[in-house]
């Protein structure tokens, strides 16, 4: 005979069976009952209206914490608005599908957001997966908001993971029945919702981006590595994998980056639609661990919030941080603009002033680098410019006793030093033009030949004029910012030979004020503010890391777009395949520009050393070492409020470093005993690099 017990455990165990919802059609007529539409009630269970669409046609199922809100809401909308012919009951389970009621697919959806037409109603269900309990929710920290555009009303990308949910902006999950890439590409653009407005009225607007885990990636048959000799994210899925055959059937192209870890797939536009998907692989090592420290290993949900914010604040990503950041130059500066043809009346794509175009430009030979054809061409011999960030260490000799009895050795790191340095950065627009003995203008942006050894720098300091901050010697090529600055210092200049441009701008002022209002606000949300005081500032930035490790993550990307992104203006060629003289890829670009990446690093140098100059002044400290935006001094403390220099009203003294998290001001990079930086000195070490890790290098390729 069955006992109690067991009689219990079976009622409890359907008890704690998920809840099982109507029929399609029945939840289709209870939400009408109500007078509620499909985009109201996504709203409420923070889904879209397609999702709602899905479950009411039968082409999919809601999943936990969705399901059991959704289940609550019926059972109320069943006790108020029962089937006609049936009593009132309390459980929608119990309550028949009312006969007369019309198939979801069939009805005038209300919603104001685009739609993709519906199922019909005798479509299978997909089963639902059930995701792990916490592990798909995302952070309750709401850090963004859903997009603006109704074009886009579930933001500018998605997450697919592989059991079909798509986690895209604000917690947003997409329900994504899919199977193959061509099937993804097509949901994605007719009923994903997904996209970015463009950035300037020229522009075009951001395509969507996929990102696909690893389970997502198997799911849709392509492997979960890609595996070679080459580096990561040199690699490439044969042209005669099933997949890129699948993709080419269908109709669609690839880029010339073919089917890698950042995939493009596209038709040609049709009008004005256009036609491309953008695909992100995790486990092709899409994220590169430097630019986006701990996000391949987070949630699908985390990775989305991660991404989105990012996409928000800066550009939807477009592949390496790198690539990032030289495609956000391009979005907020259009090369065209529509013109009105005066022959035909017709408007058509003209140059739009203030951009660098549509053409590829060839630099200067004292511009270029050594392999460019520019060089190799015509034999040139006269000598490159030399506009690097500094990497210099005080000799020892140069150290005073006083020094070398100090504690500690302090690090200052500039907040984006190279970002600060882009603001209100005249640059060249045009080709650049050949003088011989011009006279020296500080406004106009070039390349001059000019011989600066003359000019005096005290010994402990580094010279301006060099990356490792030794004298010149000789005459040497110099951007005009360098050439201006020894005009500054009280010296004579008189350049032998320029390369100058006719046609200037503030190319990059647009790029620096969306990268410095992201980069300001993402440290805002980490607790680091305008308003702090020095104190407070050191102690919010010791433990900034720790607040939310996915906005830590997003100040890391914006970073490493600053530095990629100018580091990718004079991209080297890549390949072992290369031969010196050919062109590579890179030059085809518009935005293949060696004489303004020169400016901004010349910029930065300057605006390092001059701070340099009034600290000595200021205080009489010298520097031990200087890496790129990071500088070392002695110090009496742990601290650089222990040697920064204040007024007696408390105010930092201006001219000096200054703490705070504006992009060009001063945060503490680290703090280590003075013998051991003395010692490292001695076996030719740079302290800078070995507090800041060695990462200050404008990376020139990705």
């Amino acid at each position: 005979m069955v006992s109690e017990e067991e009689l219990f455990a079976s009622v409890d165990a359907l008890l704690n069976e998920e809840p099982h919802l109507p029929p399609p059609a029945e939840r289709a007529r209870l939400r009408e009952a109500a007078g509620i539409t499909q985009a109201r009630l996504a709203t409420a269970l923070k889904t879209t209206t397609q999702s709602v669409k899905n479950w009411e046609n039968g082409r999919s199922e809601p999943k936990p914490p969705r399901l059991d809100a959704y289940q609550r809401l019926l059972n109320g909308w069943a006790a108020k608005h029962p089937a006609p012919g049936a009593a009132p009951t309390a459980s929608v389970a119990a309550t028949a599908p009312a006969a007369s009621a019309e198939p979801a697919a069939s009805r005038v959806e209300t919603a104001d957001a685009p739609q993709a037409p519906a199922a019909p109603a005798a479509a299978p269900a997909r089963l639902p997966f059930r995701p792990t309990a916490t592990s798909r929710r995302p952070a309750t920290k709401k850090a963004t908001q859903p997009a603006a555009d109704p074009r886009f009303p579930h933001g500018p990308l998605a997450v697919l993971d592989g059991d079909g949910s798509a986690y895209g902006v604000d917690g947003i999950v997409l329900d994504c029945p899919v199977s193959t890439v061509v099937e993804l590409v097509e949901w994605t653009l007719r009923e994903s919702g997904l996209g970015a407005p463009k950035l300037n009225r020229y522009g075009k607007d951001s395509d969507p981006l996929i990102v696909l885990t690893a389970a997502a990636a198997v799911k849709l048959g392509l492997p979960e590595r890609l595996e070679g000799h080459e580096q990561r994210r040199s690699l490439r899925l044969p042209e005669d994998h099933p997949m890129v055959k699948q993709v080419v059937k269908a109709k669609w192209r690839l880029t010339q980056r073919g089917f890698g870890p950042w995939a493009r797939i596209y038709r040609k536009a049709q009008g004005r639609e256009r036609q491309c998907v953008q695909l992100a692989i995790l486990s092709w090592d899409a994220l590169d661990e430097r630019s986006w420290p701990g996000v391949a290993e987070m949630e699908p949900a985390d990775i989305a919030r991660v991404l989105c914010i990012y996409a928000q604040r800066v550009i939807t990503p477009r592949g390496s941080t790198a690539v990032s950041g030289l495609e956000l130059m391009t979005a907020l500066r259009p090369p065209t603009r529509a013109v009105r043809d005066e022959a035909s009346g017709n408007w058509v794509p003209g140059h739009n002033p203030g951009s660098l175009g549509t053409e590829p430009m060839d630099p200067a030979p004292p511009e270029a680098t050594p392999e460019h054809p520019v060089v190799v061409n015509c034999g040139w011999t006269g000598g490159f410019l030399n506009e690097e960030a500094y990497q210099w260490v005080r000799p020892v000799d140069l150290l005073t006793d006083e020094e070398c009895t100090l504690p500690f050795a302090v690090g200052l790191d500039l907040n984006t030093a190279f970002l600060a340095a882009a603001a209100r950065l005249v640059v060249g627009l045009s080709a650049p033009d050949h003088f011989v003995g011009p006279k020296f203008n500080p406004k106009i942006p070039g390349s001059w030949l000019v011989d600066l050894s003359h000019v005096e720098v005290d010994p402990r300091l580094p010279s301006p004029f060099t990356p490792d901050g030794t004298r010149p010697t000789e005459p040497a090529w110099y951007q005009t910012h360098t050439v201006a600055y020894a005009q500054e210092l009280g010296y004579n200049v008189q350049p032998i030979e320029a390369y100058l441009r006719r046609e200037t701008g503030a190319y990059l002022d647009p790029w620096h004020d969306r990268l410095k209002t992201a980069y300001v606000d993402t440290l805002a949300d980490l607790g680091v503010t305008k308003d702090l005081t020095d104190a407070q500032f050191l102690a919010a930035m010791e433990r900034h890391k720790d607040v939310d490790p996915a906005m830590a993550a997003v100040l890391a990307a914006i970073k490493a777009t600053v530095k990629g992104g100018i580091g990718k203006l004079r991209e080297r060629p890549q390949g072992r395949k290369y031969k010196e003289g050919e062109r590579w890829p890179a030059l085809q670009r518009p935005t293949w520009r060696p004489d303004i990446r020169a400016a901004v690093i010349s910029k930065a140098r300057i605006n390092m050393h001059r701070k340099l100059r009034n600290m000595a002044t200021m205080t009489g400290l010298y520097p031990l070492a200087v890496l790129s935006d990071c500088v070392v001094y002695p110090s009496p403390g742990d601290s650089p409020l222990a040697f920064l220099p204040y007024a007696a009203s408390g105010k930092p003294q201006p001219g000096g470093f200054r703490l705070g998290p504006t992009p060009g001001l001063a945060k503490l990079e680290g703090v280590q005993s003075m013998l051991w930086a003395v010692d490292l000195m001695e076996q030719g070490y740079n302290p800078a690099r070995h507090i800041k890790g060695g990462d200050a290098v404008l990376d020139e390729g990705e």
